[in-house]
């Protein structure tokens, strides 16, 4: 457990330094601005020298800006998530601050690809191991458990202020390079992670009852449990059907291997769901006949 624990923390803390690199190697001086919290503290950080004259490192701000979303965080998704979230911010801001802001290119296009490649593994890997790079993870994790709606619905909301922002304060350019790096970020996230915002576990095991409460303890999702007969060894089982987000899958993989190891899990894409994807006033367990 310790040893797990201690490995999530160390992908945070590289992914911190992935993200620092990516911002201050290549996004900052090209004028081309990262994706969510990251890239709002880079933009202001630019509007405030560029109009007003007064210089704030993109680290203090990324720090300052998320100081408000880790408190909603620790309150709303849980202490565990959150403080992977308070591990990465602090890092990214050490790391933003120790490493100097460099042009390792004058083609800003370079700038763009390699900028948003890096940031995406930053983000990916640490996704990859249920681990939280704050900002809007945290967001995202809140707004699931609130509603219904497309977590990239939101994330594409503070990108499109940044990129409108970008374009006219700037150059134009700035702003479809900004989408080109964006665009990239998101696709190393994917193939790193998953792409789909919700996905679907049904999972065959013996022991339904205990994975259940389980679950339930770790997080508040509505389950159906069907009953399941195995076709070679003809034995009685059950198959717990879920739909989750995709911040919650490492979280239920681990789950699954602690109650029962032997149990078979499908995970598929959920290109949409109707009804309520959370009730809190239902009971924890609603079984089909």
């Amino acid at each position: 457990m310790f040893f797990i624990e201690f490995k999530r923390i160390l992908v945070v803390i590289f992914g911190s330094l992935l993200m620092a690199v990516s911002l201050n190697f290549f996004l900052i001086n090209a004028n081309v601005y990262a994706s969510g919290f990251a890239g709002a503290a880079q933009l202001v950080s630019s509007i405030l020298v560029d109009q007003i004259d007064i210089s704030i490192s993109t680290g203090i701000l990324l720090f300052l800006f998320n100081i408000p979303v880790i408190i909603l965080g620790w309150f709303k998704v849980g202490r565990g998530f959150t403080i992977y979230s308070i591990v990465s911010v602090v890092f990214t801001t050490i790391f933003l601050e120790i490493l100097p802001v460099l042009s390792l290119s004058n083609d800003i296009i370079l700038n763009a690809v390699f900028g948003g490649v890096i940031a995406g593994v930053g983000v990916g890997i640490s996704l990859k191991l249920g681990a939280s790079t704050g900002g809007m993870d945290i967001v995202a994790m809140v707004l699931s458990r609130l509603q219904d709606k497309p977590i990239g619905t939101y994330f594409l909301l503070l990108n499109g202020i940044i990129i409108v922002l970008a374009g006219i304060l700037y150059e134009p350019e700035n702003a479809l390079y900004t989408m080109v790096a964006l665009y990239v970020t998101t696709s190393v996230i994917d193939m790193i992670h998953t792409r789909h915002e919700k996905v679907t576990a049904m999972i065959i095991t013996h022991n339904a009852e205990e994975l259940q409460r389980a679950i339930h303890q770790k997080m508040v999702r509505g389950i159906t449990i069907v009953p399941a007969k195995g076709a070679y060894s003809n034995e009685d089982k059950s198959m717990l059907y879920l739909v989750i987000t995709r911040y919650e899958l490492y979280d239920l993989e681990k789950i699954i291997n602690e109650v029962d190891p032997q149990a078979f899990t499908n995970i598929v894409q959920t290109v949409g769901i109707f009804g309520f994807f959370r009730r809190e006033d239902e009971l924890p367990i609603r079984r089909t006949t």
